[in-house]
């Protein structure tokens, strides 16, 4: 009975350290991209809990159109899905295109692409030359950060 009773108390310990560490942890309300400023930034309310500096699109100015232009898109979109077997270490999806954007691109004919997601990197250290088909990339090690802080719902503000 003794024993049992300690196993309990144990667990419960454990448990209550576990949920320590999880409110130590800031709690992520949106998430704003600086383009211009190649910031990414990770608020709680209007108070900034991280930043970290990030590549994009291979054609980094403008909003994202079509497919293959390598542009990262800019407006209002949110966390839509995680993805932890990512070719880019792991990553988050952002949900690009929204309505607007699928309509400009029909209206011209033309696919809007997708799969925009923020990533780690193939490379040991971002080096501030873009490269992506149009997504956001940060260090493997600054991915498992994100990861971590950001939940799928959380609001995305891609500023120019």
């Amino acid at each position: 009975m003794f024993r049992a009773i300690s196993i309990l108390m144990a667990a419960g310990l454990f448990l209550a350290g576990c949920g320590a560490a999880d409110r130590n942890k800031p709690q992520v309300t949106s998430v704003y991209v600086m383009k211009s400023e190649r910031l990414l930034l990770l608020l709680n309310g209007n108070e900034v809990v991280r930043s970290y500096e990030m590549e994009m699109g291979f054609a980094p100015e403008g909003h994202k159109e079509f497919e293959g232009d390598g542009k990262t898109p800019e407006g209002v979109y949110y966390i839509d899905r995680r993805n932890p077997n990512s070719q880019f270490h792991l990553s988050l999806g952002i949900s690009y295109p929204n309505r607007a954007d699928y309509a400009n691109a029909t209206a011209q004919g033309r696919d809007p692409g997708g799969d925009i997601f923020i990533h780690g990197t193939p490379r040991d250290q971002l080096g501030r030359d873009d490269w992506t088909a149009g997504c956001i990339a940060v260090t493997n090690d600054e991915m498992e950060e994100i990861w971590a802080l950001v939940s799928v719902g959380t609001p995305i503000f891609i500023m120019p």
